[in-house]
């Protein structure tokens, strides 16, 4: 699917390295056309479990590096407004549900997008990536005017089951190289991983190319009844 130009992108994830997987590449793609792209990063993903592959950080370091990570990652990704907001990794689910709106919805009005990318409730595994998902659609639930859309990422294993396959599609293989830059500058999480999906590019894995050259969205579905969905 050919990607539409924005006016303005506003993406928000919980931890460093949560762009890298799924949306680094559409990040791009809307930097190379133009477009303004604000990537809210919520923490600094200092509770990681991954310490790299052979280890290099320690429980003490490791804040200071996934936050050069991340900086390494938006310059890779051509990102120029990153806003690190300070949070703490797992705890966000603990946060006041109101806070977390708030945040969310200081940042609609500053930024006006057109368009925000984060993850889809109820179906993003992780405490983190869920309560963030939760405050993105009540923020932008509560706008009766001109809402942005939205593009939600899904991975629980009964994604496919209960949302069926993904409304947006992205083919990012113009931003190829800018995706697996973003990827190796998390490389305290991703080390132990890149070099095999390097492997598998290099041979032309279709299975994997089609994974890595296509990231895929979901649009909330609004007629649901909302509070039931979480």
């Amino acid at each position: 699917m050919t990607i539409a130009k924005e006016k303005q992108v506003l993406v928000i994830f919980p931890h460093p390295d949560d762009e890298a997987f799924g949306v680094s590449g559409t990040i791009s793609t809307y930097i190379k056309m133009g477009v303004p792209v604000t990537y809210a990063c919520l923490t600094l993903g200092e509770m990681g479990r991954n310490l790299g592959n052979p280890p290099f950080a320690t429980r003490e370091s490791l804040p200071q590096i996934r936050k050069s990570e991340l900086q390494s990652a938006a310059k890779a990704m051509g990102l120029a407004d990153l806003r690190m907001m300070g949070l703490r990794d797992k705890t966000i689910e603990f946060e006041d549900d109101e806070d977390m709106v708030k945040l969310v919805t200081d940042l609609i009005d500053e930024l006006d997008p057109s368009l925000i990318i984060s993850f889809y409730p109820g179906y993003s595994v992780h405490p983190d990536h869920e309560a963030t998902a939760r405050a993105v659609v009540r923020a932008v639930r509560r706008i009766t005017d001109s809402r942005p859309k939205l593009y939600l990422v899904a991975f629980a294993n009964n994604t496919t089951d209960e949302l069926g396959s993904p409304d947006v599609i992205h083919d990012v293989r113009d931003a190829m190289d800018n995706k697996l830059s973003t990827m190796r500058a998390h490389s305290s999480q991703t080390g132990w991983m890149l070099p095999d999906i390097e492997k598998q590019l290099a041979a032309g894995n279709q299975e994997v190319m089609n994974w890595w050259l296509n990231e895929r969205f979901y649009l909330y579905k609004w007629d649901q009844d909302f509070e039931d969905s979480f």
